[in-house]
């Protein structure tokens, strides 16, 4: 999967265009940020749950050998360099969004197992959410 992906030249501006939707241009109010002081032990707690990586192992060290070329290509040719480098964290966030998507068929999957969806049925599929998210902080 990560060939195919290394042989497209998707950029980040185009993952912005692709994202865009009307709903996505309005403006966006954001709760304030809760100071690392005020965190209350349910944060504390979550945080300590041990976090699945987001990438397999083999795609991890092929981001990585990728961004060392990268890296010491800006020796010989900066312009390319900065070039490949979006390229390269397109396709990481290109990967990520499909690894998001597999995670959320998994979930809507135990869920229409059955006709409905339990409250317990549907805890989980929030403790699974809230651990995707949490990966995504700890980047």
């Amino acid at each position: 999967m990560n060939e195919a992906l290394a042989e497209t030249k998707l950029t980040t501006a185009d993952l912005v265009a692709a994202a865009e939707t009307p709903t996505a241009k309005q403006k966006i109010n954001l709760a304030p940020q809760v100071p690392v002081t005020e965190r209350t032990d349910a944060t504390v707690n979550r945080q300590a749950e041990q976090l699945a990586p987001l990438f397999l192992a083999d795609a991890a060290i092929d981001f990585r050998s990728r961004w060392d070329a990268v890296q010491i290509g800006f020796v010989d040719d900066p312009r390319q360099a900065v070039q490949k480098a979006d390229e390269l964290v397109a396709q990481v966030m290109k990967s990520l969004a499909e690894t998001f998507a597999s995670e959320r068929a998994k979930i809507e999957g135990q869920l229409n197992e059955k006709d409905d969806a339990t409250t317990e049925n549907l805890r989980v599929a929030l403790r699974r959410y809230r651990s995707f998210f949490q990966r995504l902080l700890s980047l």
